[in-house]
């Protein structure tokens, strides 16, 4: 059993406190939103006053935040996490923000500090299924694996800090534009009078498979677990997504990549946004190409 603190108890959140009380971990939990410690502390986690409480006397401590703005104050800022911590205590990140914040934290921190961005939406978050991607001293990643393993089903040490961001903003840019170009696909075929089945069966066993039709088809029926049969409620949102393609876009900026088709996903997302669809899954953009076309 370790003593595990953990801020920032959201959608994402929440759901991997939870599940490290499953596994039988001493987990102090703290969230400025009370409903979101008190649902946490039903589950038998331990409700602190502070951030700094929550990292106080913990073998590990987590966070998982909206920005990089949040990250930087709950560390080094006003939350005093890094300060109250153990010198021994790894410190372990798992927000989606920029590389160079990621940097600069782990820095600044005085302790060993993994940035551990996550893939898999709230489905994997409650489920216990994320993949979490890792920047950070080996050592420190080796002690983290076992509980990291224990919020999902793989943990890669991806490198040095920010290396973790490094791996999401590729990832989830990848993961954008697939799922566009799927979306697109079954506009077509609607078109062409030809059933989602039919498409589903012939590209999910040929070369147009990929994740974002055999795992998250955005039409309803060929896969039932995906949104789309929710009514594009999100397991992962459009605004994320926007968010994702954002920092990905800043980081090939700054390093002067050439990133033409993830640049034209941020435009069509941040359309979707405009267009309202924010709060729906990242999927639902389906819906607005339905529309252009």
């Amino acid at each position: 059993m370790a003593r595990i603190g953990f801020v920032g108890l959201g959608n994402m959140g929440g759901p991997m406190a939870r599940n490290l009380v499953k596994a039988g971990h001493a987990v102090a939990v703290f969230d400025t939103v009370p409903d979101l410690v008190a649902r946490c502390a039903a589950a038998g986690a331990a409700p602190v006053g502070s951030a700094a409480d929550a990292a106080r006397d913990a073998d590990l401590v987590f966070t998982m935040l909206p920005a990089g703005q949040h990250v930087r104050d709950a560390w080094l800022g006003g939350g005093r996490m890094a300060a109250a911590s153990r010198p021994d205590a790894v410190l372990v990140d798992c927000s989606t923000i920029d590389v160079a914040a990621a940097r600069e934290v782990a820095a600044a921190s005085g302790r060993a500090f993994l940035d551990a961005p996550v893939s898999g939406g709230v489905m994997g978050a409650e489920g216990a299924t994320l993949t979490f991607m890792v920047g950070g001293p080996q050592p420190a990643f080796a002690q983290a694996e076992p509980i990291l393993k224990q919020m999902g089903r793989a943990a890669i040490h991806c490198g040095e800090a920010g290396a973790g961001q490094a791996a999401k903003a590729c990832n989830n840019m990848i993961l954008a534009a697939t799922m566009i170009v799927t979306c697109e696909a079954f506009v077509l075929a609607e078109k062409l009078g030809l059933s989602h089945q039919a498409l589903f069966d012939v590209a999910s066993k040929s070369s147009g498979q990929s994740w974002s039709l055999t795992t998250y088809c955005p039409v309803p029926g060929p896969v039932p677990g995906s949104p789309a049969n929710r009514d594009y409620a999100p397991g992962f949102s459009a605004a994320l997504m926007a968010k994702d393609l954002g920092l990905a876009a800043q980081a090939a900026a700054e390093t002067g990549a050439a990133t033409p088709m993830g640049a034209k996903a941020l435009e069509l997302y941040q359309a979707f946004l405009e267009a309202g669809g924010g709060g729906t899954d990242f999927s639902g953009i389906i819906r607005m190409l339905r529309g252009a076309a």
